[in-house]
């Protein structure tokens, strides 16, 4: 297995991924909860020494949106409110999707957890995971004693 594929890990929910679907086909417009969130889009991939993970969140007000990292477990959830449109508005469309999203990723002991920057930005919440300094490759140094020898000519 590639060292990329070993150092991040996805946690998958087989039943999460299946209702995602679902919505996609069926159109279904059941919003996420706390309790059975709905997964949001994601890319990563990586970038020099560090991960870079990106979550398209539009529409979600960055007060509203958690980051937790928990024995390697990085944790994202963000929840969609409805608008506040007034007493004198009446609602014509509604296809934005409501609700709790949530996403968790499992990151290796070679990345470093301490030091993840998070930016929020038009809509995508993008993190950027440093890989840890000791995972990174470095070169060491062979000592030879032949070297330090002398020849004695007798």
């Amino acid at each position: 297995m590639p060292q990329e594929v070993q150092t991040m890990l996805m946690r998958t929910d087989p039943f999460r991924e299946f209702d995602r679907l679902a919505q996609q086909v069926l159109g279904s417009q059941a919003p996420g909860t706390w309790s059975r969130p709905t997964a949001m889009p994601m890319d990563a991939y990586r970038q020099g020494d560090q991960y870079v993970v990106s979550f398209d969140l539009p529409g979600v007000s960055p007060d509203a949106i958690e980051l937790d990292v928990e024995r390697n477990v990085l944790t994202v959830k963000a929840e969609r409110r409805p608008l506040e449109l007034g007493d004198d508005v009446e609602m014509q469309v509604a296809e934005r999707p409501l609700g709790v999203f949530s996403r968790q990723l499992f990151l290796g002991d070679t990345l470093d957890a301490d030091r993840i920057a998070a930016r929020y930005e038009g809509g995508v919440l993008t993190l950027r995971i440093p890989i840890a300094e000791q995972a990174k490759p470095r070169k060491i140094s062979i000592a030879s004693t032949d070297s330090d020898r002398k020849e004695i000519n007798a």
